[in-house]
């Protein structure tokens, strides 16, 4: 079965794992662009089944995955090799949640019930070489035994930590049993008759993970603080990291001394770091301690179940979880990071590190430097790895299921990729892949297409099968969304290989927008930043040949068309507008004018043409007093061939071109104040001050208490009539800005 990865993935979240790339010149937007993979980031958006991707984007079979088994119970949560001498002949032993059973997977996928806990969860199992059990059970701290060949009824209390978790056991150098626990972060050495000494006491709330290093030393790894710490055999405890996480979930021990640790910073912890001593959210403190309500997805049904959960550690940042080398020497270095992923388990085996993680459910392996996907699985979380041969077992969570690699390379694997954003609806092209295909190996290409985000009944259905490096895709649909499908098949010299994909596409045209198209104040003029305004602002550098109109000059820097100021110019109107192209084409303007009352499509005239910038400004001047419309038209010609260009048009509405200053009418003395009317023809009057005898302006106030129309009645106080005054002036000034200044010396 192929699980269908749900990934959105726009056009421009596809930068950095698949490329987009254009064609033709930057400038013409709706040229082919291309979808281009080759990275295993690219490659990991989409789904594979079968298959494997390298650090370097080389995607091919990958080792043969055998499911040994699928389990009934709702979560694992631990797990360990069962049998003579650990070889796994004898299958495996499997801690669960939430009904606290520890099963037996056989070789043959047979699943046995050992043991139910009356606690709900067992986070921690470990199998002696006789085939005995040990299960830690939370909460509640509590380690039971069953021995070899055991059943539920002879399962046995072993020992009782008195803490609330039990998350990891293992046999110490001595043959004691290593307990690590949680809430107070204690590590217990039991004795074969269940007799517990507390061997290191922690600082940190829990002690999550535990790895016996050869010279007897152990590794300890703890939540909380995100320390980990090496206990020599005389029982010295010194830290050797204290991670930028809060959780180290995994350790394993490599040849050479090296040493490796899991650490995690996510909502997927088992343990919630949010409040100290607790596991599950703080949001779910209804719930029993250490238990959540979640549901679980299997195939077509859903369960609802409780397990414990966690949450992102407030304020943590960086990546969800990394990988990190311990060296000899103590150093520590940061192997790998994974943004979206969360490290669940750690193995060596053979000469490479395996890493399991979620929530995809992930087996990666490392070596040389380079991180191998090994298997993807359709379960979510990939908790636990276990040594096998050739290669290492692993159980799963939500749905549970245990699976082992077997010897050799799966025969056949598909890999489907994301559903690749075009932007708009679009016409594919042409579809290459870089790689080799060895004799009697093929891959298979198909290809399918739809306007929803998720690949639904609506897209088209898969077209038939294509062979060849390089395929035409006139017969699939146009759409948005695109995916392409690639099935792979060993032959007699191996797997075949892909390299890198590009996939060429062209948007259709599809006309541009005009959001706004409006007038700024009378004589406030946008320039660009750069702007200097001896050149232009107070003399216009030369009068428009083509037209009646004087502009300002454009810019000649690109870069500096986007960033104006604003500026002012008496007798100059600016146009204004935002417009977009849904393809992202550059856009060439024209602007026309008429007066109003005139039909719709009657006496357009040119103001300007060929406009880049997103306003024209000109000296109002060249035309008469009146009301005006304006008509914008946008084109996306700049990137599209003359017969598929397209423009949109656009009327803005009425402006009042006013270069007529304030009238004087009556004057009236009233006593002491004057009384003054004052017209305007087409424009409010929105400043009225006067001035006696060469003083400073004072407000001229207008009678009716609001200066706002286009007749006022202004009220000045003029002082004692008997007085003679030198001078008495008033100036008014309209909407449009246009000012005038009237001698009231002889109306006294």
């Amino acid at each position: 079965m192929i699980r269908r990865a749900k990934i959105r993935l726009g056009a421009a979240a596809l930068l950095g794992c698949v490329g987009l790339l254009a064609a033709g010149s930057p400038a013409r937007g709706t040229d082919v662009r291309i979808f281009q993979t080759q990275s295993q980031v690219g490659f990991l958006a989409g789904t594979l089944e079968g298959v494997s991707v390298d650090s370097l984007g080389r995607m091919e079979l990958a080792p043969r995955v055998e499911r040994v088994a699928s389990l009934a119970e709702p979560f694992v949560l631990s797990a360990a090799r069962l049998g003579a001498g650990n070889t796994g002949d004898s299958g495996w032993v499997i801690g669960t949640g939430n009904a606290g059973k520890v099963l037996r997977v056989d070789a043959r996928g047979k699943v046995t019930e050992l043991f139910a806990a009356a606690e709900p969860e067992v986070f921690a199992v470990w199998a002696d070489p006789d085939g005995t059990v040990f299960a830690g059970t939370s909460p509640g701290g509590k380690v039971y035994r069953i021995p070899a060949g055991g059943t539920a009824a002879k399962a046995e209390p072993f020992f009782d930590s008195g803490e609330t978790y039990v998350w990891s056991l293992r046999r110490a150098a001595d043959g004691r049993l290593l307990v690590a626990t949680g809430t107070q972060g204690k590590l217990f050495a039991v004795d074969a008759k269940g007799k517990g000494e507390v061997l290191y006491d922690s600082d940190d709330t829990h002690i999550r993970a535990l790895e016996l290093l050869p010279d007897g030393d152990l590794l300890i790894g703890t939540a909380g603080e995100g320390l980990i710490l090496r206990r020599s055999k005389t029982g010295e405890v010194r830290t050797l990291y204290d991670a930028d996480e809060p959780e180290v979930v995994a350790l394993a021990a490599g040849p050479d001394g090296i040493c490796y640790a899991g650490v995690v910073s996510s909502e997927a912890s088992l343990v919630d770091l949010s409040k100290t001593g607790t596991a599950g959210t703080a949001a779910q403190s209804a719930q029993p301690q250490g238990q959540a309500t979640v549901t679980v997805t299997a195939g077509d049904s859903t369960t609802t179940a409780t397990t414990t959960t966690g949450t992102r550690r407030e304020g943590a940042t960086g990546p969800r979880s990394q990988v990190l080398s311990i060296l000899p020497a103590g150093v520590v270095e940061s192997l790998w990071s994974f943004p979206d992923e969360t490290v669940y388990s750690l193995l060596w085996s053979g000469d490479r590190l395996w890493i399991a993680t979620g929530l995809e459910g992930k087996v990666y392996s490392y070596d040389a430097a380079q991180l191998l996907l090994e298997k993807d699985v359709d379960e979510r979380q990939v908790v636990a790895l276990l040594p096998g041969e050739p290669g290492p077992a692993f159980a799963t969570t939500n749905a549970a299921a245990f699976y082992r690699v077997t010897s050799g390379t799966e025969r056949t694997g598909t890999y489907t990729s994301a559903a690749l954003d075009a932007g708009q609806i679009a016409r594919f092209g042409t579809f290459r892949w870089e790689g080799e295909a060895p004799a009697g190996s093929s891959v298979r290409l198909s290809f399918r297409s739809g306007m929803s985000a998720e690949p639904d009944r609506t897209w088209s259905g898969w077209t038939d099968i294509k062979e060849g490096k390089e395929v035409a895709l006139d017969g699939l649909p146009r759409g948005r969304y695109v995916q392409w499908r690639a099935q792979l098949q060993s032959g007699a010299g191996g797997s075949p290989r892909l390299y890198g994909t590009e996939l060429s596409f062209r948007q259709e045209n599809m006309s541009p927008k005009i959001q706004v198209l409006a007038a700024l104040q009378p004589g406030q003029i946008l320039v660009p930043a750069n702007f200097n305004p001896s050149n232009q602002v107070y003399e216009p550098a030369h009068p428009n040949r083509e037209g009646i109109f004087t502009t300002l000059e454009a810019s000649s820097a690109d870069e500096d068309r986007n960033r104006t100021k604003p500026l002012w110019k008496q007798g100059f109107q600016t146009l204004q507008w935002t417009a977009s192209d849904p393809n992202g084409d550059q856009l060439v303007y024209q602007l026309w004018f008429r007066p109003e009352g005139r039909e719709v499509d009657e006496g357009w005239l040119q103001v300007a043409k060929d406009v880049e910038d997103a306003y024209v400004s000109f000296d109002a001047t060249a035309l008469p007093d009146g009301v005006y419309r304006f008509k914008l038209a946008a084109s996306d010609s700049p990137a599209n061939e003359p017969e598929s260009a397209l423009t949109t048009e656009r009327v803005s509405d009425p402006v009042v071109i006013d270069h007529t200053p304030p009238a004087l009418g009556e004057v009236r003395r009233e006593g002491v104040r004057l009384r003054v009317v004052v017209r305007d023809t087409a424009s409010p009057i929105r400043e009225a001050v006067y001035s006696v005898d060469a003083a400073e302006w004072k407000p001229a106030r207008a009678a009716d208490g609001l200066l706002d129309g286009r007749t006022e009645t202004l009220v000045i106080e003029g002082g004692d009539p008997d007085e003679k005054a030198g001078l008495v002036l008033l100036r008014v000034t309209d909407a449009a800005h246009n000012v005038m200044t009237f001698d009231l010396t002889g109306k006294r």
